[in-house]
């Protein structure tokens, strides 16, 4: 599945982001079972393209999907081995520390070999996990031969509002690498209410908790908002195959411990998710969207 023609009043970047059920909260692949054929039939009927980042972990444990979501013409990316924190932390997270700087590019050497092994086509276009990525992240992407790193939140940074390559030493400002960094989106234009984080000016998950008209919203911010400035807007989302399969709703049990995600997590996955996401795909159309996977996209900033 290619690209369409360079034209259009945006590009669009459907990041996929392919691991365990509930991000860090549990050890099932439900998700990547059950809600990837769901995206890939969507993908298929509206002719879009996307980035399916793959940790090594998800890659090794579902070989046979790894294959259909190639075999379906979308691009293969990697997203870490385990889910790993591997950048600079945004937020806390109990038992969850970063690696050591150290430890930053063995971990993403294997969890590429990985992919590449099951997928048989070496991952180009990388993405941090929670999108904490860091200077000493993209460094190690560019000595291992990555295009593209759809890493970098918006919605905490603020630095960026157009893909860009990044600095040696400051992973969040222009400077000369050739890797392309792709931000993900958000409303710049909005008062945020939560001054630690400003997570109220992402996009996610608001496509399902609220509605996709809701997301298509910030669509529209972001757009205006960059327009004023001269760039052509990209928009680079972050999703995840088991929103769009119905996860546990309350504690989840692990036998020596229990965990209960924050509601708005797990908030209408599956059907209305995937009534809502299709939605939000017909919604971006009409607005001329021109959609890219992001080793495309950084191939053409490139």
């Amino acid at each position: 599945m290619k690209a369409q023609a360079s034209t259009g009043a945006m590009d669009v970047v459907f990041g996929i982001d392919m691991e365990t059920d509930i991000g860090s909260f549990t050890a099932n692949y439900e998700g990547v079972k059950h809600g990837t054929p769901r995206l890939l039939e969507l993908f298929q009927r509206r002719g879009i393209p996307a980035t399916f980042f793959w940790t090594g972990h998800a890659a090794e444990n579902n070989p046979a999907m790894v294959r259909r979501v190639r075999d379906a013409g979308h691009e293969t990316g990697c997203h870490g081995l385990y889910h790993e924190t591997l950048g600079d932390p945004i937020f806390p997270l109990p038992n969850n520390w970063p690696v050591l700087p150290s430890e930053v590019e063995g971990r993403i050497q294997a969890a590429t070999d990985l992919v590449a092994r099951y997928a048989g086509v070496r991952p180009v276009s990388f993405r941090c996990p929670r999108l904490w990525g860091s200077t000493t992240v993209v460094r190690v992407l560019e000595t291992l031969g990555y295009t593209s790193d759809a890493s970098l939140p918006l919605y905490f940074y603020r630095t960026m509002i157009k893909p860009y390559h990044p600095s040696a030493r400051d992973w969040t400002r222009p400077g000369r690498l050739k890797l392309v960094e792709i931000p993900n989106f958000c409303d710049l234009s909005m008062e945020s209410q939560d001054p630690e984080y400003q997570r109220d000016r992402d996009q996610w998950p608001l496509f399902r908790t609220r509605s996709a008209r809701a997301l298509l919203e910030k669509v529209d911010a972001f757009a205006a908002y960059v327009r004023e400035r001269g760039v052509r807007p990209v928009l680079c989302f972050y999703f995840h195959p088991w929103e769009f399969h119905e996860m546990p709703q309350g504690w989840i049990d692990f036998g020596e411990a229990a965990v209960k995600p924050q509601s708005f997590i797990v908030k209408n996955t599956g059907a209305k998710a995937v009534e809502q996401f299709d939605r939000l795909c017909a919604g971006l159309e009409r607005r001329g969207a021109r959609f890219v996977t992001a080793g495309e996209l950084a191939h053409e900033y490139r």
